[in-house]
């Protein structure tokens, strides 16, 4: 395989994983935080921080938007929950370590 092959396969995946995400609102960020360690506004601080490398330019609020499909504030009005106090133990207990 290539570096263009690679680069790619990569860029299909990351397509597939934000498709994915896009189909599962009900998967709340927290719940994604607590058993992966990541969640849709990590994924979008990372394709920022991948623009700023490449000197392209692109606001905060346009990699959330990339992320999530539509602008993040209509998002967290649709489907974001307040998260249970279990989920914010597991959340606080892992920030901690």
């Amino acid at each position: 395989m290539n570096d263009q092959e690679r680069t790619e396969l990569e860029a299909a995946a990351f397509r597939r994983l934000v498709q994915h995400l896009r189909t599962r609102p009900d998967v709340q960020n927290i719940e994604l935080m607590n058993l992966a360690g990541f969640c849709r506004n990590c994924l979008s601080k990372w394709y920022k921080a991948a623009a700023d490398d490449l000197e392209i330019e692109l606001s905060a609020d346009q990699a959330r938007e990339e992320v999530y499909g539509m602008p993040y504030s209509e998002w967290k009005k649709r489907y974001q929950k307040e998260a249970t106090a279990e989920q914010q133990a597991v959340f606080d207990k892992a920030q901690k370590e």
